[in-house]
């Protein structure tokens, strides 16, 4: 893996099927971008699991362990920070994260609805219930608020007739992991900027790799 890759901490509370996808496309040395640590709230998770197996480093932080929000969100921060990375990757991470994470990282986060519709834990069956005939997945850089930062990259899921949370869920897991994978891949190899709340992929020849304004 080139030295020049992207460094990558992912978190994760769960199976860890989005960190699975970043591993198998980090393996390529075209992708740009590699996963260094993987974090958890939580321990005896396949996400932890998958991540051992890869060889990762892990560190987890549990809720309870600490004082109060602030010493956990201290704490979460920096177990990120010691492994220094380009990116931080919320995949399927339960938990919203404060101060210092949100102001000292570029953190990518999804979301199963296109946004800033349905946003929330529960984005699919909100969406379902309002009836919509389209849904889909959403990419963002991830700011202190719930589902709000600013949009990287949107793909639609048709909703069926007969859907239900689940099923429609499933579909949407699956584009997800790909448009994660392509967006993290494109946002190491060309760059971006931020403007207001547009975000722009790529660099003129004189900007530096990664970037926000």
């Amino acid at each position: 893996m080139s030295s020049q890759a992207a460094r990558l901490v992912v978190l994760v509370s769960g199976s860890g099927t989005n960190l699975q996808a970043l591993l198998d496309a980090s393996a390529d040395e075209t992708y740009g971008a590699r996963v260094v640590a993987v974090g958890a709230d939580r321990h005896g998770i396949e996400g932890l699991a998958r991540a051992e197996r890869a060889g990762v480093p892990t560190f987890v932080e549990r809720l309870p362990e600490h004082e109060d929000r602030a010493a956990w969100d201290r704490a979460v921060a920096a177990g990120i920070a010691g492994h220094q990375p380009d990116l931080v990757i919320l995949a399927g991470f339960m938990k919203i994260l404060g101060e210092p994470s949100t102001t000292s990282f570029t953190m990518v986060n999804t979301h199963p609805a296109l946004l800033p519709s349905f946003p929330g834990a529960h984005g699919v069956r909100d969406a379902l219930a309002y009836g919509v005939r389209v849904t889909g997945c959403t990419v963002i850089l991830a700011d202190a608020g719930v589902d709000s930062g600013p949009i990287v990259a949107q793909e639609a899921v048709p909703v069926l007739d007969g859907d239900t949370e689940e099923t429609l869920h499933e579909r949407i897991k699956v584009v997800e992991r790909r448009l994660l994978v392509e967006t993290v891949g494109r946002l190491a190899r060309e760059g971006w900027t931020v403007t207001g709340r547009t975000v722009r992929l790529g660099r003129s020849g004189d900007e530096p790799d990664c970037r926000k304004i």
